[in-house]
């Protein structure tokens, strides 16, 4: 039916027109038009259509964090392959746990690595898997995250959100954007967005707020734009740990269970300058020059699970004894960034420099059971027994860190031939860190350097099939507060190297897009909890991780859009190294064998509306000491309506309101809860 109607659409605009003025007629679907993107320049720093780019990437435009009414990048998952929720704001992305984020391409995360950032004020969440230190630097190897913000709009586009939903859920958000002058030399943006919600974990209340200005304007060859976000978030009853489970990764008590008081509270306050400028020197040279700065602090006051207690000689642990951790951070950091771009025939030259620098503060007390601090049942929890105020605390840390990045990178994109292109990519890494044990009086620095290159090339067979393959490595210094010998180092950095080899192809007149890719990467030094003292980390020998993953974007019909995802890893360790413990064997924790994502579209055009439904499975996985957690799959269901300027939309996430977890730490502190049913009424109105 849909080559008919294309064929048809054809034939009537070739009688419509004259020989002379015969044009081709391009029929675009649901899914080019809603969720497909052609180009981006995260993996090359250059706009590249990505079936000339040598290296896995995938784009999630704005319509389709909107149809899943996603908050924050968890609810995202289920659409980038080989991607799956780890713990807080990591997440495992080819069997390797990381949480390396960019924004606009350059360092600079406010949010850290135990609040998730937020999606209200993002454009676009882009994906490059595998190393990325050729472009951008020290990264983890499994991928690296971009959240691009949005800008200041040449045209007006003002909406007012406002959400409902379960669990006392109240969300309101304001955009306005626009011209500041008649010609649109100069630009604005506002954003305003505040939420409230109590969680269904017992003693749970999360509050975010987020402020968003920004201002553009064009003189000459240039665009100066400039950006400035506040955060404020509060999350009561947290830092939140898991739910205990047996070794079948069976739940051990209420998945609403939590080891935290509800006086007890994660709280975050950040603000981010952005400054940009862009600017044609001539027709072959542009330049960009990004400055980023931000400073937060961090407060966590939180009860830690600090045992597996068989209290009652069944079998079963029922039982744990408590720390109290007191935990502040305070952190600043900027960073500069720098490109320039020559397009010299064949040869498209990129020179890139930047250089990062963050300070932080870390001040850590704890309290035991000796200090006052009273366990918890797993069946029958008693909370507000105990006054934290009344604990015995003692100082565990009290550190200042400085660590320096800086590096240089050249990159040549090479067209030998209109199919075929080759890209090449070196640079060269340094870091300089100081810590200062204020309780020990130790100090310590740390300074290294080191390449890191990719190889790739990309070939057009035909309009249909565009292979690619590309070799990377990828270098990391350790963060510098895990160099202290307390968390038990110095650690050497950690080191990795790829090969992926891919095919994009486009079927049907490119109604369908399918993505197939094929990896290999080898890690050496990663730094993991030890099960023995959470205090202190590991370093592991070398871990593989291999892999297959499929992206399948296309229209089934003129209405209808699938989105699917499928990954295939096995991630293992290779060698440990001396005192580590293989309790689970070679299996590398948080690692699923295999994940299926799907999400589906369909436009009833008579009312204007659309359904939609998504399910995400994940297989089996096992955490850092072998305790199994269980696969799971969820599904998602959706309803959006227009009427003139309005827009109302309601999505039930985890339709069947399965009990499951995402991952696992150690056995002691449980396994991470997913989340339960929840139901979001979105109203929104552009004016």
């Amino acid at each position: 039916m849909k080559s008919l109607s294309l064929l048809a659409l054809a034939a009537m605009s070739a009688l419509a027109a004259d020989d002379s003025d015969l044009e081709r007629i391009t029929v675009v679907g649901r899914a080019q038009s809603l969720y497909r993107v052609d180009d981006g320049e995260l993996a090359t720093g250059t706009p590249t259509p990505l079936a000339r780019t040598p290296q896995s990437l995938q784009i999630l435009p704005q319509a389709l964090i909107e149809d899943q009414a996603a908050l924050q990048i968890t609810d995202l998952y289920r659409s980038i392959s080989g991607v799956s929720q780890n713990a807080y704001s990591a997440v495992t992305f080819r069997g390797f746990r990381q949480d390396e984020i960019r924004y606009d391409g350059v360092r600079g995360d406010p949010f850290n690595g135990f609040a998730i950032p937020q999606l209200f004020g993002i454009a676009q969440v882009q994906v490059l898997k595998g190393p990325s230190a050729a472009l951008y630097g020290a990264g983890e190897p499994g991928g690296l995250i971009n959240y691009v913000t949005k800008q200041p709009g040449y045209e007006r586009d003002n909406r007012l959100q406002l959400r409902l939903g379960n669990d006392d859920f109240a969300g309101l958000g304001l955009e306005l954007s626009g011209p500041l002058t008649t010609d649109a030399g100069q630009r604005y943006r506002l954003g305003l967005y505040q939420d409230h919600q109590n969680p269904y974990r017992f003693n749970t209340d999360d509050r975010n707020r987020i402020l968003d200005a920004g201002y553009a304007v064009d003189f000459g060859d240039s665009t100066l734009t400039l950006q400035w976000r506040h955060i404020d978030q509060h999350l009561g009853g947290a830092r939140l740990r898991g739910i205990p489970a047996d070794s079948q990764g069976n739940f051990l008590a209420d998945r609403r269970w939590n080891a935290n008081e509800a006086s007890d509270v994660q709280q975050l306050k950040a603000d981010v300058l952005q400054a940009r400028l862009d600017h044609d020197f001539n027709a072959w040279l542009s330049g960009q020059l990004t400055l980023r700065y931000f400073e937060n602090s961090e407060l966590q006051r939180y009860h830690e699970p600090a045992s597996m207690t068989d209290s009652d000689g069944d079998g079963l642990a029922d039982w744990t004894e408590r720390q109290y951790r007191d935990q502040e951070r305070n952190t600043q950091a900027a960073s500069v960034t720098g490109r320039l771009v020559a397009e010299l025939g064949d040869h498209t030259l990129l020179l890139g420099a930047d250089g990062y620098r963050q300070e932080e503060g870390f001040h850590y007390q704890r309290a035991n059971k000796a200090d006052g601090v009273l366990g918890l049942s797993y069946g029958d929890p008693q909370y507000g027994v105990t006054d934290p105020v009344e604990y015995r605390l003692h100082l565990i840390t009290d550190s200042d860190t400085r660590a320096l990045r800086y590096g240089l990178s050249l990159q040549d994109q090479w067209r030998l031939t209109p199919a075929w292109d080759i890209t090449g990519s070196l640079r060269l890494d340094g870091f300089n860190d100081r810590v200062l044990d204020r309780k020990s009086g130790e100090a310590q620095q740390h300074d290294d350097s080191g390449f890191s290159y990719r190889l790739g090339s990309t070939y057009r067979l035909s309009d249909r099939l565009h292979p690619y393959l590309s070799w990377s490595t990828g270098f990391v210094p350790q963060a510098p507060g895990n160099q202290l010998a307390a968390k038990g180092g110095p650690f050497e950095p950690e080191q990795s190297r790829q090969w992926e080899a891919g095919l994009r192809s486009y079927w049907l007149d490119g109604a369908i897009n399918l993505n197939l890719a094929a990896y290999r990467i080898v890690r050496r030094n990663i730094l993991q909890t030890d099960p023995q003292d959470t205090d202190k980390l590991q370093a592991l020998g070398k871990v593989r991780s291999q892999g297959l993953e499929m992206d399948l974007l296309g229209d089934l019909s003129d209405n209808w859009v699938l989105n699917l995802s499928y990954a295939y890893n096995d991630t293992r360790v290779l060698e440990a190294s001396s005192g580590i413990s293989r309790a689970f064997g070679d299996r590398f924790a948080n690692a699923p064998r295999h994940q299926l994502g799907l999400w589906t579209r369909y436009d009833i055009s008579a009312w204007d509306s659309a359904i939609a439904f998504g399910a995400d499975h994940v297989s089996e996985q096992v955490n850092q000491e072998g305790q199994r957690i269980k696969a799971y799959t969820v599904f998602d269901a959706s309803w959006q309506s227009r009427w003139r300027a309005w827009l109302v939309q309601l999505n039930l996430k985890n339709l069947f309101d399965k009990t499951y977890a995402v991952s696992g730490l150690i056995d002691r502190t449980g396994q991470f809860a997913g989340e339960h049913r929840r139901l979001y009424l979105t109203a929104s109105y552009r004016f």
